[in-house]
């Protein structure tokens, strides 16, 4: 009966697309299509059953919360198949002619640049080719890479090259689609590509296009060549493989300092499970770093801060109970009673800073890993070592509203234009305060600039990224994914430290800042999944953690790791073996390697990409800022990386998918299963 079912359906299917049928070629495919329509048919026909068996059998796959189905979820563009998505997709002709009628209409996008029709009537007609333009690229300043009718992108920046180079004819220069324009790796607003790829159809008569195209480009976007394909390549279907590189301080991998809530953490969970000894051994390069900080560089400048201000000074940047021990006790008492603010306690306890703390590690975990301005004032206490920007603002000390509420800055404003009304004694402390304050920051910054890696740690640091060599589930290291869902397991070939940091900066060597290069290679990648690999990584390097907490990451239990700074992500080129082994000799063309171009995109990389990203970390202080939230959220989100492993976490409340608060481990268990 159901095999009845199936073949009305088939034959309902085939009459509801005939009418789309019909606008295709039919020389000689009767047999070829016969057979793809059949094994098309008979795919989705299983697909059906499976689903009809999910609904039908209770809590079954692609089930949520509360027993309701989830499935449509399961069928977006991006868990698809290749196959599947292409094989779904209406006539690709109609859909181009109608944008270009709501365009002509002034209804629809406008891209590119629009010109007369007597400009267009007067251009020479020249023939177009099916070409693979690669390019590199800093993302600094630019809203991504794909074309926008309204922002600033990489495409957009190119298409209009083209044209002005005479790439792209006027006739087409309003529309990419004209040119079938395809990108091989999409990539985020600010991440850079020292080798991307796009292929459409262009006019490459001139000898010297790839000169013209790039003297009507920035600096920041080169093209390194274009090559000849055959004319159904398309560089997102042919691409193989990628290569990403990560770029990040070497002292990411510091542990926390030892006043922070995390640090704390660590060695007492160590001690309940009886793993200090373990935890130690685990830490044993980088023992007693911050505490020979704190003598030779943070003591001297803290001995020439005037007493009564030094408690203030201390408690801003590392806690009340490095203030209590450090500070002069009587001096700190007075203080204490003359403050009209609250308590680190009293903070802590009022239910809405625990509100704005649930929506910081939703930021930190699946939002822009910056946090806004106003976060970084916050009453509650953070250590210096791992504080923002050097400016004089940071030690303010009014708690904001919350982020995105609309009087933010109207009373942030209204504070700054209150300060000339205190009276000369309180302005001077205040004056006094900061600038303490900032000598203190501008210490801790130094010495962690001064950092440099052992190379025990780089071989820890390699031991872990070994872990994600294979195919992996990866739920957790993404949004709006469950352990079920197909999609999520992805296949990594090779993920490497390079063993030799890179120097960053300007001035002799000492003053210039360490930074580690982490590349890797897979198939492809989903939304977050690297810079949420690169997080696992810092996390258990940095805490001294058991390596193998990596494995129960791919399990079903649910972690919540944070995503690093998109500032250090590069793509630095995608691989096209089986388009080059056989395509291409067969037809005559090129190979497409970005081999042939490495000493320009080293230089380009040295000049556009790793400079800029040292700039932005010198002025944002990204990564020290987001390693300032993970040690001194005082939650249980990240104790995974402790002696207990995920038992830590056990009670929190915790986040799922895209960020949403579960309220116990039992709801989160059932979630998605």
């Amino acid at each position: 009966m159901e095999h009845s079912t199936a073949i009305m359906e088939d034959a309902g299917n085939a009459i509801e697309g005939g009418s789309r049928n019909d606008n295709k070629s039919n020389k000689s495919e009767g047999s070829r299509r016969g057979g793809q329509e059949n094994n098309y048919n008979q795919r989705k026909r299983k697909g059906e059953f499976s689903n009809a068996g999910r609904k039908q059998g209770g809590r079954g796959r692609g089930r949520g919360r509360g027993g309701h189905d989830d499935d449509n979820k399961r069928h977006k563009k991006s868990d698809m198949g290749r196959g599947e998505y292409f094989a779904s997709q209406p006539d690709k002709r109609q859909k181009t002619s109608d944008s270009r009628e709501k365009r002509e209409d002034g209804k629809g996008p406008q891209y590119g640049t629009q010109f007369s029709k007597e400009e267009i009537d007067a251009e020479e007609r020249k023939p177009k080719r099916k070409v693979a333009v690669m390019i590199g690229y800093s993302g600094t300043g630019y809203k991504g890479m794909q074309i926008s009718p309204s922002e600033k992108t990489i495409e957009g920046d190119l298409f209009n090259a083209f044209v002005a180079a005479g790439a792209i004819s006027k006739a087409n220069a309003d529309d990419p689609k004209k040119a079938s324009l395809v990108r091989c790796a999409r990539t985020d607003k600010g991440v850079h590509a020292a080798g991307n790829m796009i292929s459409l159809k262009l006019i490459v008569e001139d000898d010297d296009i790839v000169q013209k195209i790039n003297e009507a480009l920035s600096p920041q976007i080169r093209v390194w060549g274009i090559e000849r394909t055959i004319g159904s390549f398309s560089c997102y279907q042919a691409c193989d493989s990628r290569w990403y590189e990560y770029l990040l301080p070497s002292h990411a991998f510091l542990p926390p300092h030892p006043s922070s809530w995390l640090a704390k953490k660590l060695e007492d969970l160590a001690d309940e499970a009886g793993d200090r000894e373990g935890y130690e051994s685990r830490q044993a390069e980088v023992m007693g770093f911050w505490e020979r900080v704190d003598e030779e560089a943070i003591k001297p400048v803290l001995d020439t801060v005037d007493e009564d201000i030094r408690f203030d000074v201390i408690k801003a940047l590392q806690g009340e109970d490095e203030a209590n021990a450090k500070a002069a006790k009587a001096e700190a008492d007075v203080e204490q009673t003359a403050k009209a603010g609250k308590s680190v306690g009293e903070v802590d306890d009022a239910p809405k800073i625990e509100d704005e703390k649930t929506e910081e590690a939703a930021t930190i975990i699946n939002a822009p890993a910056v946090p806004p301005k106003s976060e970084a004032d916050k009453e509650d206490p953070k250590p210096h070592h791992e504080s923002g920007k050097a400016d004089d603002s940071s030690t303010a000390e009014t708690v904001p509203p919350p982020p995105g509420s609309e009087g933010a800055q109207p009373e942030a404003k209204e504070e700054s234009t209150a300060q000339p009304q205190l009276t000369p004694e309180e302005f001077d402390r205040q004056t006094r305060l900061r600038a303490a304050t900032k000598r203190l920051r501008q210490a801790y910054i130094t010495a962690k600039r001064q950092y440099r890696i052992p190379q025990q740690r780089i071989d820890r640091i390699q031991a872990a990224l070994d872990k994600f060599v294979g195919t992996a589930n990866y739920h957790n290291y993404t949004i709006q994914k469950t352990w079920r869902d197909p999609s999520a397991k992805r296949h990594i070939k090779s993920f490497v430290a390079n063993r030799t940091p890179v120097l960053i900066g300007e001035g002799p060597e000492e003053e210039k800042s360490e930074w580690l290069s982490l590349k890797v290679h897979g198939q492809s990648f989903m939304m977050h999944q690297i810079r949420k690999m690169i997080g696992m990584i810092t996390l258990l390097v940095r805490c001294g953690s058991d390596i193998n907490t990596m494995h129960d990451s791919f399990g079903s239990e649910k972690y919540s790791i944070p995503k690093v700074p998109g500032l250090g992500l590069l793509l630095e080129r995608p691989v096209f073996d089986s388009y080059n082994n056989l395509q291409a000799p067969k037809h005559g063309r090129e190979k497409l390697e970005f081999g042939k171009y490495e000493k320009e995109l080293e230089a380009f990389k040295q000049r556009e990409i790793y400079q800029r990203i040292f700039r932005e970390e010198e002025e944002k202080n990204e990564f020290g800022r987001f390693f300032n939230h993970i040690d001194n959220f005082k939650e249980a989100y990240f104790l995974y990386v402790t002696s207990k492993g995920l038992e830590a976490t056990k009670g929190a409340v915790r986040l799922g998918g895209g960020g949403k608060v579960v309220e116990s481990d039992e709801e989160q268990q059932g979630d998605g299963e």
